[in-house]
């Protein structure tokens, strides 16, 4: 294995929660003050991967999915210093390899400006906006006091 290699796991053992968590909690708009425990839930309940160079993990992928027939793909990064060197790329091509995953109808997942990172894969814009809808509640992180 070279120095620049991505090796990829799914192996939950295997990742740096405390680095993902910090990572997307105080990074990222999405999951900006989300719980701990929060996070852990939904790793334990996810099909997620980290990306790893040399033993350390640079990369991580999460899918909300049955395996059988739909999955929203979320809490995708690559730490920043490694950006632009094919990881993310490398990332989704592992991802989207997995057998369970290759049978999918639907696979769905919201960006802001990574979009240049999915369309190589086949994401597109949605066919039909119309037809989805959402529950949101952006404050179910804030505590009151």
């Amino acid at each position: 294995m070279q120095a620049n290699e991505l090796t990829i796991s799914s192996n939950q053992a295997d990742f740096d929660i405390e680095m993902v968590y910090t990572f997307l909690s105080e990074q990222t708009a999405w999951a900006r003050g989300m719980p701990r425990e929060t996070f852990e839930r939904a790793v334990a309940g996810s099909l997620c991967f980290g990306g790893y160079l040399g033993g350390r993990q640079i990369a991580f992928a999460r899918l909300i999915t049955d395996q059988a027939t739909f999955a929203y793909l979320c809490d995708v990064f690559v730490l920043p210093t490694y950006r632009g060197n094919g990881y993310a790329s490398a990332l989704m091509k592992h991802v989207f390899a997995r057998p369970s995953l290759a049978g999918l109808r639907r696979i769905v997942l919201v960006t802001t400006d990574a979009h240049h990172v999915y369309e190589p894969h086949g994401f597109t814009q949605l066919a039909n906006p119309e037809r989805y809808m959402e529950l949101h509640n952006p404050d179910v992180y804030k505590t009151t006091a």
